[in-house]
């Protein structure tokens, strides 16, 4: 029998051509696509992960590399010429599994370094020689004006899992790995060796920056010489709730005096991280910028 079939009625359709209703008529922005996603979720079409993964996809379809990028400041680095006990030290002490290696600066990046690679070597090799350059991989570079999208088919293709960003002058801006990016559709991917408290706060320039919501807003005023109030709430994720005035969604925006929030993730529950950018001033245009959906 028919479960979609009520006894005496005719065929219920299913959740596949309800959804297919719903886009009878073809949106014309990724804005009205969001909104018959959000719609479609409303009537029970799929659950809030499977919303929050779908509109994941479309925003790594307007993302570029810098938006997600590690800067060149606090990438895990490999001297080319340092001793096999120095590069043994650091990849264990990192607990990463790729390193950049660099000649004689940060800019002349020689290639990667698996630490699997090394590992074996030091298990291996008993005679005292030793040349890191032989251990070496080609590395992958692309400009931060890259888009997410054409990035993560690159890595598929290519099977490569980290990638070296390069500005406009050609020097080494920072560095992006495959879960950098799959992160922005699934949500972030916490494994043992994640830093915690140490990188609440992500800077990307003088005024963009990556914050985890659960920053404590001493921590944020103490970071950006801000001024912010933490006597109704503790964490910079609570503040930016209550100014919003409800518990929002992935792309929603808020300015806090020259501080503009935009909420990257957030679920049924809670804000799990926020993008800042720092205003010139908060004048009236600037104002008229709050609590504004993608």
């Amino acid at each position: 029998m028919n479960k979609d079939r009520p006894p005496d009625g005719p065929a219920r359709p299913s959740w596949l051509e309800r959804l297919a209703r719903m886009f009878a008529r073809e949106p014309a922005s990724n804005e009205q696509l969001i909104e018959l996603l959000r719609s479609a979720h409303q009537q029970n079409l799929y659950d809030t992960d499977a919303l929050a993964m779908l509109e994941g996809v479309l925003q790594v379809d307007d993302m570029q590399v810098r938006d997600i990028m590690i800067p060149r400041s606090q990438v895990a680095i490999l001297e080319r010429d340092a001793s096999p006990d120095e590069l043994l030290r650091i990849v264990v002490e990192s607990g990463h599994s790729r390193f950049p290696v660099i000649g004689e600066s940060r800019n002349e990046v020689v290639g990667i370094l698996l630490a699997k690679d090394l590992l074996l070597y030091a298990f291996q090799r008993t005679d005292g020689r030793f040349d890191v350059k032989g251990l070496l991989r080609p590395a992958v570079f692309v400009p931060e004006s890259k888009r997410l999208n054409v990035l993560l088919k690159e890595f598929r293709v290519s099977r490569n899992h980290m990638a070296i960003v390069v500005d406009e002058y050609g020097g080494v801006a920072g560095m992006v790995t495959i879960e950098d990016v799959i992160e922005q559709i699934v949500g972030e991917i916490e494994d043992e060796c994640d830093v915690g408290e140490d990188d609440i706060i992500r800077k990307h320039s003088d005024v963009h920056y990556t914050i985890k919501a659960l920053t404590p807003i001493d921590d944020f005023n103490e970071y950006f010489g801000a001024e912010l109030s933490d006597e109704e709430f503790d964490t910079i994720g609570g503040l930016v709730v209550h100014e919003i005035g409800h518990l929002p969604e992935r792309g929603e925006r808020i300015v806090i005096g020259n501080l503009l929030f935009k909420v990257l993730r957030a679920d049924s529950r809670r804000v799990h991280m926020l993008q800042l950018t720092m205003l010139p001033r908060p004048d009236e245009e600037q104002a008229g910028l709050l609590n504004v959906k993608p």
